[in-house]
């Protein structure tokens, strides 16, 4: 408990500042679409068993996993209810930096992994500070849970194998071997077959929802025009009636009967262990918290399952070909648990999931991207794009460290030590290869580096190996303080729009003014609101830009709002509001004077004018 006492401090602290300021935030760009699709993903749970069919909302949402989102959503719906006067879009914003500082937790009991406590606490410090990630989280729903899920997911699941395979003697794995070689021929035989005939008998209920739907499909079709068919002369008034309603209840009806024979083909499986092999209880209760948070995170982006890619090969080096059996447990209560939390999977599982991965692998988006001064297509950005963003929107000491804390590393595994070997090796796959793959294979990105933020975390692990060349805890704590104080100094001055952040090595945000993407999800929009609130007259007939939605949320009630998105226009507009992203704040009503500007650092987020 003493050692944890910084991060507990830390924590406290986060939180406090999070409450603070938590109505400083504006709304983000897709948050209300997206809670569109997980309001759609909410409602599947009542409709696919009532009709067997699942909303989706037609805008590429539903091949991003809904779990986090939906979470969100009941959780924001519940305590307006109780708060009215709460801002939903406030509630929201709460939840996602809570799920920051529980990643923040999770890197933490990483890092004393491989290195002391000081050091891991200065790393998970470093990590916490950085301006991007902490701007990110109170607007951000997809790639800062993606990313504390993502640290979530390896911690559990280092710390599932070394309760399997760690230094009990003997170990869960060991014991519940032995307890399995005791049992008579017959009960192992029973158990076996028992367990396959349930594993096959998922993979079709569940895994052939899509060909069972077709051939329903098919069936009533060719009895609905066929006189003499078996079905016809069952339901001979299904020839009188729209073929889809029967479609329609004969599928729910094997809905309901799968549910019933899955519900007690699990229930023998289990009285079946628990009677004859009580001991792989334990086993499952090892793996059980490991694979649920994976299948969550893989329910959030479909990278996450490279945490479980990550565990796996983290299993198999350290314990061989033992693991198998309990990866295979792993990944199965992994892709259960991603398959209740994902309704657009159920019509089909299979054929949705390998679409998803097709999708999500090429971030399919039309837009320009601003890079170095130059557009680009999203699809075709240089090799140069991932490394120079890397190195200008993280604060300055981090590489520094980083670059000292990979020679400690390298010394140390050319020393054949235990901590700098697994965290080289872990860095090489969570970072370096997927870093590679950016630079060479150059898929399609945008928004800066956002949807990448998952392969962060080893650049501050190894940073932090840096903090133990100062062996006085003193002089340890003073470099500590003084390598968090950047992101410190440029959070306090960006707020709240710390995401916007390049550090001093390119000038800060004023030298990245055109040639970089700075506020690009228009959360300046509330602080734009705020303003027009006070000096609009009433009833303002008020003209916004962009994404109007973002400003609608927090203006008065009494403005007339219309916007390239709506058809009617005015005849005159009392307050012109107006994004800096693609040159909106030079282009739109140019001729009217700009009486407020929302800036920080020089940099122009929205404009309003009065013509």
């Amino acid at each position: 408990m003493k050692q944890q006492l910084p991060l507990n401090i830390l924590l406290v602290l986060a939180l406090l500042i999070g409450l603070l300021t938590l109505n400083d935030y504006g709304e983000s760009w897709d948050e209300m679409k997206l809670y569109d699709y997980a309001a759609d993903s909410l409602e599947a749970y009542g409709t696919w068993l009532q009709h067997g069919t699942v909303p989706v909302t037609g805008d590429r949402f539903e091949n991003y996993g809904p779990f986090f989102v939906m979470l969100t959503r009941i959780v924001t719906k519940a305590f307006t209810q109780i708060f009215p006067a709460v801002q939903e879009v406030d509630v929201q914003h709460f939840v996602y930096f809570l799920t920051f500082l529980l990643g923040v937790w999770a890197f933490y009991q990483l890092a004393i992994r491989w290195m002391s406590y000081n050091a891991a606490f200065g790393a998970t410090l470093l990590f916490a500070t950085q301006p991007v990630l902490w701007g990110h989280a109170f607007i951000n729903p997809k790639d800062i849970p993606l990313l504390s899920l993502f640290l979530l997911s390896l911690y559990l699941g280092m710390r599932m194998h070394d309760s399997l395979f760690g230094r009990e003697v003997p170990t869960v794995i060991e014991s519940t071997s032995a307890v399995w070689h005791q049992l008579s021929p017959q009960s192992r035989r029973l158990l076996f077959t028992t367990t396959i005939f349930w594993l096959a008998l998922l993979f079709i209920l569940f895994g052939g929802t899509n060909l069972l739907h077709q051939w329903i499909d098919g069936l009533v079709r060719e009895a609905a025009q066929a006189e003499g068919s078996w079905l016809t002369q069952l339901i001979p008034r299904i020839q009188r009636v729209a073929p889809e309603i029967y479609v329609e209840r004969f599928f729910v009806l094997f809905l309901r009967v799968r549910s019933i024979v899955f519900l007690l083909a699990t229930g023998i499986l289990i009285w079946l262990y628990h009677r004859y092999f009580p001991a792989a209880l334990r086993l499952l209760e090892s793996i059980l918290p490991a694979g649920i948070i994976l299948g969550l995170t893989v329910s959030i982006r479909i990278f996450g399952v490279w945490a479980g890619v990550l565990v796996a090969g983290y299993m198999v080096w350290k314990s061989g070909l033992k693991a198998w059996l309990a990866l295979t447990i792993y990944a199965g209560i992994a892709i259960l648990a991603m398959y209740l939390t994902w309704p657009y999977l159920w019509p089909d599982p299979i054929g949705h999931f390998w679409e998803t991965v097709g999708i999500m692998s090429q971030h399919p988006w039309p837009g320009m991207v601003l890079f170095n001064g130059t557009e680009y297509p999203a699809s075709d950005l240089p090799a140069s794009y991932m490394p120079l963003l890397l190195a200008i929107q993280l604060t300055e000491p981090v590489w520094v460290l980083f670059f000292v804390g990979f020679a400690m590393a390298v010394f140390g595994f050319i020393r054949k030590q235990r901590e700098p070997r697994e965290l080289l090796a872990c860095t090489l796959v969570w970072f370096i290869l997927p870093l590679a793959t950016f630079v060479i294979l150059r898929p399609t990105l945008y928004d800066n580096f956002r949807q990448t933020f998952f392969i962060l975390p080893p650049i501050f692990l190894i940073a932090g190996l840096a903090f133990d060349l100062v062996q006085r805890p003193l002089l340890q704590g003073a470099l500590i303080a003084l390598v968090a104080l950047p992101g410190l100094i440029a959070s306090a001055s960006l707020h709240p729009y710390e995401y916007v952040y390049y550090n001093q090595f390119i000038g800060g945000v004023r030298e990245a003014v055109d040639r970089f993407e700075l506020e690009y999800w228009a959360t300046s929009y509330r602080e734009a609101a705020r303003e027009a609130n006070r000096i609009a007259p009433a009833n303002a007939n008020v003209w916004v830009d962009g994404p109007a939605h973002l400003f609608n949320r927090f203006a008065r009630p009494d403005f007339h709002i219309y916007s390239p998105q709506e058809p009617e226009r005015a005849n005159h507009y009392d307050v012109v509001v107006t994004l800096a992203r693609y040159d909106l704040e030079k282009t739109s009503f140019p001729a009217a004077p700009i009486v407020y500007r929302v800036t920080r650092e020089g940099a122009v987020f929205a404009v309003i004018r009065q013509p």
